[in-house]
């Protein structure tokens, strides 16, 4: 495979540009202050597992609502050629409830959980839109390594935002701040304008291929009902997609509460918020250039070799999370996972996007984007019942191993040869 012909064309980093814009409302806000500033600024008089309970249920409402709408408006996107118009729809809508958490005044946790989930909406269903159009920038025998780009570039644009971020708030005097807390809420307003700013190529360069047979909007509505019942109908025919998606659902359930939960967890073994916000912007930069290196690895070892790798990987790393003492050690783990977060989910979308009928790319990816997202719902709450149970964060981390080997033994029941590597 040709490097410089798998990424020649303005499209095709055009397209890599948004995952640049958009990942640093994964960093700053998702993983990094979000969850902090809930506890310590916007609900602060509240027990700590009380604001946690507001986050999972956060979190929670903005994956069902994605679960719902995704794969409906994929099929409406198919229908009438309009992935852009609905990736522009769901990037206006994450950049301005994200611009709106710096208005939110302390104390006031109901806004800000509402303007969160608004902003997760946008920023996962547009997922689904940007995801649909790898089928328009990248030849199949290209989509492995130009996918990884794609992450690679998220996590150099989202990770250079975040420590610029990160940054303001371990000294905000620097900055002419006043304190840490108004370091974060700027930081909001920066990630607003850095979404807005890169996602501008995608829109100018990347050309959208027409619809075989072009409709109205108002028609495309319509038909989109009828269309999502029946692509269901026909992934549960078409045993080798519908396998992978059960399989994907599993494992990347354990990766979305790995992303989600690591925080929290730190907080709860007693470490410092700083330290851990640092452990994750090492784990961005450490996952620039093993993104790339997984695409590159797909092609060497099959892509589904590789995804089984990364989900070795995480076995082992939840296994290493039960037994955690030292903040050195969850630095430590923040860099292994960083080799293998951008790898599992890049090589998943290509596998993926290898599988499925290109001119259905939009609704085929909206299962896809449903049940991604619907994961999050699902891995937090049996982290919780755990930890309800057994009164142990260990023992609740430490259940997130099962959606790892489920998954990846499914993934064994999908036929290699129906996907060309």
């Amino acid at each position: 495979m040709s490097v410089k012909g798998a990424l020649q064309g303005r499209s095709v980093w055009s397209w890599t540009f948004y995952d640049w814009a958009n990942s640093a409302f994964a960093t700053t806000v998702m993983a990094g202050f979000f969850p902090i500033f809930l506890k310590q600024y916007w609900s602060g008089d509240a027990d700590p597992s009380t604001s946690t309970f507001y986050l999972g249920v956060g979190n929670a409402i903005a994956g069902i609502i994605v679960a719902a709408i995704a794969p409906i408006l994929g099929a409406i996107a198919d229908r009438g050629g309009a992935r852009k118009k609905f990736l522009l729809f769901f990037t206006v809508l994450g950049v301005l409830m994200t611009a709106g958490l710096y208005f939110v005044a302390q104390g006031d946790w109901q806004m800000a959980v509402a303007l969160y989930v608004l902003g997760t909406v946008g920023f996962t269903a547009g997922i689904v839109f940007y995801d649909a159009l790898i089928v328009d920038v990248a030849k199949p025998e290209h989509s492995d390594f130009v996918s990884g780009v794609g992450y690679a570039a998220g996590y150099l644009g989202g990770g250079l935002l975040f420590a610029i971020n990160v940054w303001m708030t371990l000294q905000p005097a620097t900055f002419g701040l006043a304190d840490a807390a108004e370091a974060v809420r700027i930081s909001f307003l920066m990630v607003a304008a850095w979404w807005a700013i890169f996602s501008i190529p995608v829109f100018l360069f990347v050309k959208e291929r027409e619809p075989e047979v072009q409709v109205g909007f108002a028609r495309a509505i319509r038909t989109g009902w009828k269309q999502f019942i029946g692509t269901f109908h026909e992934i549960r025919a078409l045993k080798p997609i519908f396998l992978f998606l059960i399989a994907y659902w599993f494992y990347i359930d354990g990766v979305n509460t790995v992303i989600k939960m690591a925080v929290d967890y730190g907080l709860s073994l007693g470490f410092e918020s700083s330290d851990l916000i640092v452990a994750l912007l090492l784990t961005q930069f450490v996952g620039f250039p093993a993104a790339v290196a997984f695409g590159w690895l797909g092609t060497k070892i099959g892509t589904k070799r590789g995804i089984y790798l990364a989900i070795a990987v995480y076995v082992f790393v939840t296994f290493w999370a039960y037994f955690l003492d030292t903040v050195a050690e969850f630095f430590a783990m923040a860099v292994l996972i960083g080799l293998v977060q951008g790898g599992i989910q890049s090589l998943s979308r290509s596998y993926y996007s290898r599988l499925i009928p290109p001119d259905k790319s939009g609704e085929f990816f909206g299962f896809y984007g449903m049940l991604g997202k619907f994961a999050t719902i699902i891995g937090p709450l049996l982290m919780g019942w755990v930890g309800v149970l057994t009164g142990s964060p260990r023992m609740a981390i430490m259940s997130i191993v099962v959606l790892f080997v489920i998954g990846g033994w499914l993934l064994t029941l999908v036929e290699e040869e129906a996907v060309p590597n």
